[in-house]
């Protein structure tokens, strides 16, 4: 059990780890480089340590001491109890949810370890929004996927907007970053899976007559918000797929694409 400190001083070192949280740059060059990350609400936190993930600290308002009591009376981690004005001197925005977790980061599997026994995988190319990576992880959790892959490019699933607009769903999804692009993607196919990749091209069939719900492994590729996937992902895809359009629209947000696809590519799935 960790009794809470009160901290009054914005530059006490102990609350490091909080330090601009808004500097998107250099959180995302520092959180992968000290093994750290940012956890956001009561929800998060608890899912956060639910999936296995070590806390290194909390920094609370006071009003919600008493809310995460049972998570301070279970962990060792030093909990920091601020007013709502000094959390934003340190984090440099208004902390609406009053409660951020700093979580150790856990070494990230391979891709051959994920192919092994997923059967249903997405796979996102130069996905670098935040705000994407957070909802395709939340519709991969809540439709079934098994497995995200990454390329070298993608946003951290583990930044703070991510998990923040995943809503902890990061944390149930298992992930790996391929190291070359698309190079790698010769892995996923002799893992046994058919590479699919989703775009507007009016060449490509619609999921419908695709079927994946029927193929025994499939991979669903997935490309940044604007651009789609790059000719070199197209050329390495097995098929191209679709989601049919109505009323003049061309396309859809990913994140909105990649719910309405995966609910295609999981339902029917073949059952291990």
């Amino acid at each position: 059990m960790a009794d809470p400190i009160t901290v009054e001083d914005p530059d006490d070192p102990r609350l490091a780890d909080y330090t601009g949280l808004t500097d998107v740059e250099l959180r995302r060059r520092r959180e992968p480089a000290e093994g750290l990350f940012i956890a956001e609400g009561e929800k998060v936190i608890r899912r956060a340590t639910d999936a296995g993930y070590e806390m290194r600290s909390m920094l609370l308002s006071a009003k919600w001491v008493d809310a995460m009591r049972d998570v301070i009376d279970e962990l060792p981690a030093p909990v920091y109890v601020v007013s709502p004005e000094l959390a934003e001197q340190v984090t440099g925005y208004h902390v609406h949810r009053g409660a951020l977790a700093s979580m150790r980061r856990k070494p990230l599997p391979t891709a051959a370890d994920l192919l092994r026994t997923a059967r249903r995988v997405a796979v996102m190319e130069s996905v670098n929004d935040h705000t994407n990576i957070g909802a395709v992880f939340r519709s991969a959790a809540a439709l079934g996927m098994d497995a995200v892959l990454l390329s070298p490019d993608c946003a951290d699933p583990l930044y703070r907007r991510s998990v923040k607009v995943s809503m902890g769903a990061v944390f149930s999804v298992p992930y790996a970053r391929l190291d070359t692009w698309p190079g790698d993607l010769r892995a996923v196919r002799e893992a046994g899976f058919t590479l699919l990749a989703l775009t507007p091209d009016e060449r490509a069939k619609s999921l419908d007559d695709a079927a994946p719900h029927r193929m025994d492994r499939v991979a669903l590729m997935l490309g940044a918000e604007g651009d789609g996937l790059s000719a070199r992902a197209l050329t390495a895809a097995d098929a191209w797929v679709r989601i049919p359009m109505s009323h003049g629209v061309d396309s859809l947000n990913v994140g909105a694409a990649a719910a309405v696809a995966f609910y295609a590519v999981a339902t029917g799935r073949p059952q291990s």
